[in-house]
């Protein structure tokens, strides 16, 4: 029994209408895989490198001491570091930082890794006001060990990149007073 050429036609409009779905989300699903950006902190970077030329948002706080201008060219460049205690990641940015940047603050920056390592910033953001830290942030400075939400509020920002290792050379804890 062969299906009338009706049958046939609707069957092949079917077809070609999965077709054109299916091709359809491929492409929505491939662009919205090359707009996705994750946030990574120093020690993710680290631990598990990015591909080079991937943009991604790098979280920390900038390192005390590691800011460099140079306005020499038609648009400063700085460079700085992002550290989240453990690890740390040279940052260029050529522009004009936020008003709030500061060393020792929390910070934000989307950008790329070079092959050289260094992550080349393409916009920086910095922290609201004393009290704010980005959930990023909180939450790689809980997974470095440096902040335990049981035992209080999150270390004042100018002590966030100058907290001491767990234990230091005269055998205090963070969690211990010294004598």
């Amino acid at each position: 029994m062969s299906l009338s050429a009706r049958k046939r036609r609707r069957i092949w409009m079917l077809v070609i209408g999965a077709i054109g779905l299916g091709s359809a989300t491929a492409l929505g699903l491939t662009a919205f895989q090359d707009n996705l950006v994750f946030f990574r902190s120093p020690t993710d970077v680290a631990s598990q490198q990015p591909p080079v030329g991937r943009a991604f948002r790098l979280g920390g706080l900038v390192e005390a001491g590691s800011v460099k201008r140079d306005d020499s060219g038609t648009r400063p460049l700085i460079t700085f570091t992002v550290t989240d205690g453990a690890h740390q990641v040279p940052v260029a940015f050529r522009g004009v930082l936020p008003d709030l940047f500061r060393e020792g603050q929390g910070v934000v920056t989307l950008g790329k890794l070079d092959a050289g390592g260094t992550f080349q910033a393409s916009e920086v953001l910095a922290r609201h006001d004393e009290t704010y830290m980005p959930p990023e942030v909180a939450d790689a400075l809980k997974r470095s060990g440096h902040w335990d939400p049981a035992k209080g509020a999150p270390p004042p920002a100018n002590t966030w990149n100058t907290l001491p290792d767990k234990a230091t050379p005269d055998g205090a804890t963070p969690e211990s007073p010294r004598s």
